[in-house]
């Protein structure tokens, strides 16, 4: 069983940025994708960003296009969630999340991905 751990959450005002990670446990690692998705209190849970892990082909959320990277490090089994341009809309529990089961494209639908990260808390005051 796979274990993903999120960190890097926090507080922090309108404009400003935070980076999360996520590491993966298993130490022989290879989904075909990775995925952040998010999740404010009382609304679903929606896809952020994801990035195939073989050839880094990223695709994003449009809320949150320009402002948001990820990117992988396969050697540290990390991937990471570079936000810049925080808005208080973007107050919400996110989390990675792994799909194994990708054949084409990277997928926006949380039911398909198979493991999950425990979530961390990201706030952003106005």
């Amino acid at each position: 069983q796979v274990q993903l751990v999120e960190s890097g959450g926090g507080l922090v005002q309108a404009g400003g940025s935070l980076r999360l990670s996520c590491v993966a446990s298993e130490r022989t690692f290879s989904p075909y994708a990775m995925g952040w998705f998010r999740q404010a209190a009382g609304k679903e849970r929606e896809f952020v960003a994801g990035i195939k892990w073989a050839d880094s082909v990223t695709k994003f959320a449009e809320s949150v296009k320009g402002r948001f990277t990820i990117s992988r490090d396969n050697a540290k089994n990390t991937v990471y969630l570079e936000m810049n341009s925080l808005k208080p809309e973007d107050t919400a529990v996110y989390y990675c999340a792994a799909d194994r089961r990708g054949i084409v494209w990277i997928e926006v639908r949380a039911a398909d991905y198979d493991y999950w990260g425990q979530g961390t808390q990201v706030t952003v005051s106005s």
